[in-house]
């Protein structure tokens, strides 16, 4: 059994004040690098811990090496009433999916829905913070992406073609907290995997298998496997369409990278990655009462809460309650770092000439 090294923790703001502090060091206009730094803090503040400040160090690397474009002028190159284009110009995805949300909730007003695609986008966290913006707007909000690195081949092949194209979506409720759904078309993020590795600890039966089809249990192996699509083993074919489904939205429809043009920025910190994501806003008004909506949603949660639970089930949670409750919780007492991504953090700061975390 590995040793498992104490975690420190830190607030919410100077984990923000860190990331900023770092970014604009590395060239960031000072308001792109606050937009950042408060997308990455609030990613670890709701425990989307493999999307936030553990990607310090990598967007560090990919900055100097010059695949960021960290000046870049985002753009609309395309555009319809209930539609539009975004052209990211290769900056941080953090700013490039900002601006795509605002721009269909914009939309959203007038068409009653609306969809934004980029395209030259990067790695922009948890896909949940942008479905997540249009709530405070009385809108839903979809989020699908293609992911940075190929993981996934398709159902019963070898080569890596997929990722694990995330979905996201929230929906607001009344007197409830938002339904928030966020997952891969993977068993398991990659993210999860390299969170994994760096707190020295295992990974479950059933995420990754080697080439010869065994169980992968050590992520930092994980390069030698695969991840396992949604349905596993037995009905991995479902999770295998889910993700090119995912793909051919995120990516292809926008003229983003998909398949074998995806490039692996675990591994490339140069290339431009052309990285696509799409977000949809569908205004509740268009279709009713918004009043009526959220009341509605919250019965639901209570009748989903409330119903008959198996034996040993203490509750039933709907999406999105565990990251409410780990927003709170992080809010109290601070956010988790692992000993080894703090040794991570200190090296970025040694190397910026700004202060240590903690």
């Amino acid at each position: 059994m590995p040793i498992l090294q104490p975690e420190l923790t830190v607030t919410f703001g100077r984990l923000k004040s860190f990331i900023h502090e770092a970014l604009t060091k590395l060239g960031l206009p000072d308001s792109d690098a606050q937009t950042v730094a408060a997308l990455m803090a609030q990613a670890d503040l709701q425990g989307s811990d493999g999307h936030g400040v553990t990607r310090l160090p990598q967007y560090a690397r990919r900055i100097k090496a010059g695949g960021f474009n960290v000046r870049p002028n985002i753009q609309v190159v395309r555009e319809q009433a209930g539609t539009a284009l975004l052209n990211g110009d290769n900056g941080m995805g953090h700013l490039v999916m900002k601006r795509a949300a605002e721009i269909a909730i914009e939309k959203a007003r007038n068409t009653g829905i609306a969809w934004v695609s980029s395209q030259f986008s990067n790695h922009a966290g948890p896909a949940s913070l942008y479905a997540s913006m249009p709530l405070a707007h009385d809108m839903i909000g979809l989020y699908f992406a293609v992911g940075n690195a190929n993981h996934l081949p398709p159902w019963g092949g070898l080569d890596m073609l997929l990722s694990t194209n995330p979905i996201a979506a929230a929906i607001p409720a009344g007197d409830e907290k938002p339904i928030v759904l966020d997952m891969a078309t993977t068993v398991a993020a990659y993210g999860k995997v390299k969170t994994k590795a760096l707190r020295g600890e295992t990974m479950p039966e059933g995420w990754m298998i080697d080439r010869q089809g065994k169980p992968l249990t050590d992520p930092k192996r994980a390069d030698e496997g695969m991840l396992l699509p949604l349905g596993g083993m037995e009905a991995g074919y479902k999770g295998y369409g889910l993700a090119m489904i995912i793909g051919l939205l995120a990516g292809t429809l926008g003229g983003a990278a998909m398949g074998k043009e995806v490039i692996d920025f675990n591994h490339d910190d140069s290339s431009v990655t052309n990285t696509g994501q799409a977000i949809a806003a569908i205004n509740i008004a268009a279709f009713g009462d918004v009043g009526v909506f959220k009341a509605s949603v919250d019965t639901l949660v209570r009748d989903f809460r409330n119903s008959s639970r198996m034996p040993g089930v203490d509750r039933i949670f709907v999406p999105g309650e565990h990251s409410h409750a780990t927003r709170a919780a992080r809010t109290r007492d601070g956010i988790p770092i692992a000993a080894a991504l703090m040794r991570g953090l200190d090296q970025v700061a040694d190397e910026l000439g700004i202060a240590r975390l903690a």
